[in-house]
């Protein structure tokens, strides 16, 4: 099996070279910036396309790994080309693998995968992959191919519902690019306090890594604390009182569903007045 990649940004210079340190035969990639190409073939020790004719050409399996909102512009002029036999996968987390429309017709199979990692370094990300947790749904040789790729590499792949990849990708979105804005949130209420930004990260990195750590060992429930937790309304009011009117929306919303958590940890408690004082802070 020789893999090819189509786009050259920072998922497809990771996965190609978490393959070629993982030993699978990795044949190029190809960018409508060929700049770009060269570089992830440079650092992949792979070849760089110089059309979407020859990376077909030279690849058993194709990943398209360009954003998403060009995937399916992608696709259309790949399809033209001789794809009998090869497999046809995309990277999107929300787009479902229906997207490659017409793939009966080419004698191809298709799949989407999605790693659950957040990319941030073209040529350091590869590092994560070796424990990361994919999903993947489409045609079953397609998926079955994948994910016996990715299995025999260690990883763990669970096949999902093609209607589930908007939901999916909501999750997925949520616990990590919006735990940022909230993370943003705290910081800018430290340094109101005079810290600096740096001296915000450094100070909380304890309190921000162990409650995560905490959730990831005994879920949220059992890690929920904090005067939420404690049906302190006094605290909570103290909060609301300091907190600008967008800030107040966010620690509304937040707390209300935290007051649902707590409620599962201490069934016992009465946290309706609580709820009543959330309920009308904005």
């Amino acid at each position: 099996m020789q893999i090819g990649f189509i786009g050259a940004g920072r998922v497809g210079c990771s996965i190609g070279k978490y393959f070629v340190q993982s030993g699978i035969p990795v044949s190029g990639y190809y960018d409508q910036a060929a700049e770009a190409a060269d570089s992830a073939a440079s650092f992949t020790a792979t070849k760089s396309f110089g059309s979407l004719k020859e990376a077909a050409a030279q690849s058993s399996l194709l990943f398209i790994t360009t954003p998403d909102s060009i995937i399916v512009n992608i696709w259309e002029a790949l399809r033209l080309q001789p794809l009998q036999g090869k497999i046809i996968c995309h990277c999107s987390g929300a787009l479902p693998s229906s997207a490659f429309t017409g793939i009966g017709q080419t004698g191809a199979s298709c799949c989407s995968l999605h790693p659950m990692l957040p990319f941030s370094s073209r040529y350091a990300s590869y590092q994560q992959l070796a424990h990361a947790f994919f999903t993947v749904e489409g045609q079953d040789t397609a998926v079955r191919a994948i994910s016996k790729l990715l299995e025999s590499l260690g990883n763990t792949v669970c096949q999902i519902d093609s209607a589930c990849k908007p939901a999916y990708h909501a999750a997925a979105s949520i616990l990590s690019n919006q735990v940022t804005a909230v993370l943003d949130t705290g910081y800018r209420l430290l340094e109101s306090c005079g810290f600096t930004e740096a001296q915000a990260i450094q100070a909380s990195s304890g309190l921000v890594r162990q409650n995560i750590e905490n959730v990831l060992q005994c879920g949220c429930t059992k890690a929920l604390t904090g005067p939420i937790e404690r049906n302190d309304l006094a605290t909570v009011q103290k909060h609301l009182d300091c907190l600008n009117e967008e800030d107040k929306r966010m620690y509304q919303v937040l707390g209300l569903k935290l007051i649902h958590i707590a409620t599962q940890k201490n069934p016992a408690a009465d946290y309706s007045q609580l709820q009543a004082l959330l309920e009308h802070a904005c």
